[in-house]
Order: structure tokens, then sequence, then C-alpha cells
């Protein structure tokens, strides 16, 4: 599992190089992302186009992540494949999540909020 990150904008984007968030990579996710987000950043996207798996355990790394942003920051999702994104649609975590069809389609306008 690894993470890398940029800045778009105002916003943090990470991207998941991998192909799975899975049970055996989701502490692994966990502990990169906290590592990633600490630094306080209002928005952060986490970008999955490369992942074309979620299980149930790498969907809760994805939540747990969201949680353990400190006040203020805020998650969001881009690039999910039909795969992805049925996951998210059948847990119901779309609407939890603002989820953006590519990294492209971020717009400055939320981090204003």
């Amino acid at each position: 599992m690894h993470l890398s990150s940029r800045t778009i904008g105002k916003a943090l984007v990470i991207n998941v190089e991998a192909p799975r968030i899975d049970a055996p990579s989701a502490i692994q996710f966990k502990d990169q992302m906290r590592d990633l987000t600490g630094s306080g950043v209002a928005r952060v996207v986490l970008d999955l186009e490369q992942v074309g798996f979620v299980d149930s355990s790498g969907l809760g790394a994805i939540v747990a992540s969201m949680k353990q942003l400190a006040t203020g920051q805020v998650m969001e999702l881009a690039s999910l494949s039909p795969v992805v994104e049925k996951v998210f649609r059948l847990t119901r975590m779309d609407t939890i999540f603002t989820i953006h069809p590519n990294v492209a389609a971020i717009s400055d306008d939320k981090s204003a909020s």
C-alpha cells in the first residue's frame, strides 16, 4: 500500500497507489492517512482512481480515516471505479462523502465552507 499526496488549489489530494483497499492493507492505509492528514489542511480529497476493489475492511478504513480528521477538516472522494462506487452506494456511504467523478472536477468553492 502506497499513498502519495499533492496540493490542488486549497485541497490536499491523496492518491491511493494500490489496486485494493482490503483487510490486509487496512491498518497500513489508516496509518498513512493519519500521517498525511496531520497537517490540518481543511479539505482532503482521496483519489481512488487506481483502486478497483474495496472490501468491508477497506470501507471501514476509509471511514475511520475520515473520523480521525481534526475538527474543521473534511474528506471527499474522487475517481471511483464502478465497482468501488457500487460499494459506497450499497452501504449508503455515498450520502456521507462528497464524491467527484475525477480530480479535475474538484472545485475550490467547497474549500471555503
